[in-house]
């Protein structure tokens, strides 16, 4: 017999349908009040021996946050800034969040499997013209300007090609040479003025754990600071230290070896509350010769090396230091910089000849 269905009968089904039967949660693990955000897209470009850069992007005004541990990223996992390297076999996950809506999560699994002390990524400085050449632009950025950067500072920074006085393109701070060498180049224009260039591999490559080394030839004067180093890339949201900063190798003071009959250069670590340095100043030691200098980073653990990776002269873990260890929680970008004058060298003196420079042979990472 066929069933009479009446409106009271309807009513439940119709409030059936239109229930959400239960808050719908995101990703986030918070109720979804807005409009369904998109998943982030994940594509990979290769590196060097099987290693590949991973690049993630999102609708605009969306904040993307990722784990490589296998988790489920929420709204406080990791937040990404700039293409990280992936050398060993890990999960990249992801997720996009906007005004406290979280999107589908994206994952892509990784199998590599790259034995250490493999070469996974190097800027070699090559290039075919006789002319000066433009540092790589899809690895090489550039702060610019004279703020004093923190401490200081005297020097104008100038990015390729700023034609801004006192910066000029037929006086180039930073090239890449018919010799194969990256030049990074201090200049005094006029007096009391200098310029001189400071590149960084900030929102284009980043990299967590493994073997970084640069070979350098610096310059040795009054008021002279090169320097190799590290800054994390939540340096935009979470500001310095809390960032960490790894120094690889600094070195001031050329006119050292008159006064204390040795030269040297440093490696040092800095966090919040977290700050440790090393001299390297073996008999014979010129900071004016080539040498390579190397950093070590495992988790919880950096060590700094000279010339070899057998010759560690400095070691940092978090166990051993005081403060917060900032070195496990995500990836850090790579400086190189020429500094004229600040807090820890002092300013240039009548000795100091301008132009000077710092010269990089190679950049290279290596797995662990």
């Amino acid at each position: 017999m066929k069933q009479k269905i009446t409106l009271a009968a309807l009513i439940p089904l119709v409030g059936a349908l239109m229930c959400s039967c239960g808050a719908e949660v995101n990703s986030a693990g918070s109720p979804r009040t807005g409009t369904q955000v998109a998943a982030p897209v994940l594509t990979a470009t290769s590196a060097q021996n099987g290693a590949v850069i991973v690049h993630l992007s999102a609708a605009d005004g969306t904040e993307i946050h990722f784990t490589v541990d296998g988790s489920t990223p929420t709204a406080a996992s990791q937040t990404y800034f700039a293409p990280f390297l992936v050398s060993s076999a890990l999960a990249v996950k992801a997720i996009a969040v906007a005004s406290g809506n979280a999107s589908p999560v994206t994952t892509q699994s990784f199998t590599t499997a790259i034995p250490a002390g493999t070469l996974v990524w190097s800027d070699e400085f090559t290039q075919s013209s006789t002319a000066a050449g433009q540092p790589d632009p899809q690895v090489w950025t550039y702060d610019t300007g004279n703020s004093g950067f923190g401490n200081h500072e005297l020097e104008n920074y100038c990015a390729w090609g700023a034609d801004n006085a006192p910066c000029s393109t037929s006086s180039s701070n930073a090239y890449v040479g018919a010799d194969n060498l990256l030049h990074i180049v201090a200049r005094q224009p006029s007096a009391g003025v200098y310029t001189s260039a400071r590149l960084k591999t900030q929102g284009l490559f980043s990299f967590q754990y493994g073997r970084l080394e640069a070979r350098l030839k610096l310059p040795e004067g009054a008021g002279m600071w090169p320097a190799f180093w590290l800054l994390g890339n939540s340096i935009a949201k979470a500001g310095w230290p809390a960032s960490g900063e790894l120094d690889v190798m600094e070195h001031i003071d050329g006119s050292n070896p008159k006064n204390e009959g040795f030269d040297w250069v440093q490696g040092s670590i800095h966090g919040t509350g977290l700050d440790g340095g090393t001299q390297y100043h073996p008999v014979g030691f010129s900071a004016a010769d080539w040498h390579t200098y190397g950093l070590i980073w495992s988790p919880g653990r950096i060590e700094y090396y000279v010339d070899d990776p057998s010759n560690v002269y400095a070691t940092f873990t978090a166990a051993t230091q005081a403060g917060t260890w900032p070195f496990d929680s995500g990836p850090e970008f790579i400086l190189l910089n020429l500094a004229v004058g600040g807090d820890w060298p002092g300013p240039p003196d009548g000795g100091t000849v301008f132009p000077t420079e710092m010269q990089v042979d190679y950049v290279r990472l290596y797995t662990n």
